[in-house]
């Protein structure tokens, strides 16, 4: 018998000009509707996705406007981590950011998947 995972990592590199954005919070917030604790690495231009005020007007129809997809997510109990490396290439700051975004490096990620984290990458 498989082993059940209740964990998901998501890994994002797309930012909001792609509809893989939107699909992945789609994926991310039915996961957590299914039960499962779920994290989103933000990395590369996927970063730009927390930054205060810079999604408000973006859709990739017929999903959910990409905002209310990631505010859904991150009041529904999902984790946002930025990659530290991209926060910092972009000139970002904490205070740039949406509330409930944390800065971090790859290892807090790797963490979960060594504990048997499934994951999936856009």
């Amino acid at each position: 018998m498989a082993s059940e995972t209740r964990e998901l990592v998501v890994v994002m590199t797309h930012g909001a000009d792609h509809e893989l954005s939107s699909v992945a919070f789609t994926i991310a917030n039915g996961a957590i509707t299914a039960g499962m604790t779920v994290y989103v690495f933000l990395t590369s231009a996927s970063v730009d996705l927390v930054r205060k005020g810079a999604i408000e007007m973006t859709q990739a129809a017929p999903l959910e406007p990409l905002a209310s997809l990631v505010k859904d997510f991150a009041a529904r109990g999902g984790t946002l981590w930025a990659c530290t490396p991209c926060v910092k290439a972009r000139g970002y700051e904490q205070a740039d950011l949406i509330d409930g975004v944390t800065i971090t490096g790859a290892s807090v990620m790797h963490e979960r998947i060594m504990d048997g984290a499934a994951t999936l990458s856009f």
